[in-house]
């Protein structure tokens, strides 16, 4: 009797466990379908065979991507002397006027950093099928009256070179699949919160783009997934508006 008992349990064990694995792969498979969709709505392939020219705060950025080669580029005016930064797969050069310059470890990293990040956000949703993302499905909310999926990410060592941002919440639209809203936490100085709203949505040669109404929140240890609420009753501050102008976009056949 008491090992009819024993086998009674260790089924009952497996079976939780088998129940608990397939709740998983169903919710992962919803997730990767998420995103799937929402990068196919925002442009699919055409972010993969693209060449992106856009200025953003004075500075003029250039992104290209080929299979899984990549060129990132910056370009500015400093003193009397033009400066070009490139982050690639070889890794970070700057070439001021035209000819390469070497610079120290700490202004390679603040620099990759710098350019990686202005790009992440210029180009979402491209970016959000990452393997080294830890992606979880925290549940649904309604802002404006619009229903959204609120899908969380951890960013994983290399997962996108945006060093200091390391928890995402993004709210997609259940319906036409764009990312209309994110937030994130940061630290850097000190601890932060961000929430962004996305306006002046466009598509260019079939990829859209936005700008942005960045807010933020007094209290940083708020959760990033109660944002949307304090949103709607106006309870964010808002600190800038940040704006992409699209320069050129090439699409190569």
């Amino acid at each position: 009797m008491k090992q009819v008992f024993l086998l009674l349990i260790l089924i009952f064990f497996i079976s939780c466990e088998d129940e608990e694995k397939n709740q998983s792969s169903q919710e992962t498979q919803k997730i990767e379908e998420i995103i799937e969709k929402t990068i196919e709505t925002a442009g699919g392939e055409n972010y993969t065979r693209a060449t992106i020219t856009f200025n953003f705060r004075d500075r003029t950025y250039k992104s290209m991507r080929r299979g899984m080669e990549f060129s990132l580029e910056r370009q500015f005016a400093e003193a009397s002397d033009s400066i070009r930064d490139v982050v690639s797969n070889s890794g970070f050069h700057r070439y001021v006027n035209d000819s390469i310059r070497v610079i120290p470890d700490s202004l390679v990293a603040r620099f990759n950093k710098e350019i990686k990040t202005v790009n992440y956000f210029a180009h979402l949703p491209y970016g959000l099928d990452h393997r080294g993302l830890v992606k979880e499905l925290v549940g649904e909310a309604q802002i404006k009256g619009e229903p959204y999926f609120q899908l969380k990410m951890l960013f994983g060592q290399g997962a996108s070179g945006v060093v200091g941002h390391d928890e995402f919440i993004y709210w997609i639209h259940k319906e036409d699949f764009t990312l209309d809203y994110l937030a994130y936490k940061f630290v850097e100085d000190e601890d932060g919160i961000r929430f962004r709203a996305a306006y002046n949505p466009r598509s260019i040669k079939g990829i859209r783009f936005v700008d942005y109404k960045n807010y933020t929140y007094h209290d940083p240890d708020t959760k990033l997934s109660e944002l949307d609420e304090l949103y709607e009753a106006d309870q964010l501050e808002l600190l800038s508006t940040i704006e992409t102008e699209i320069l050129e976009v090439e699409l190569r056949e």
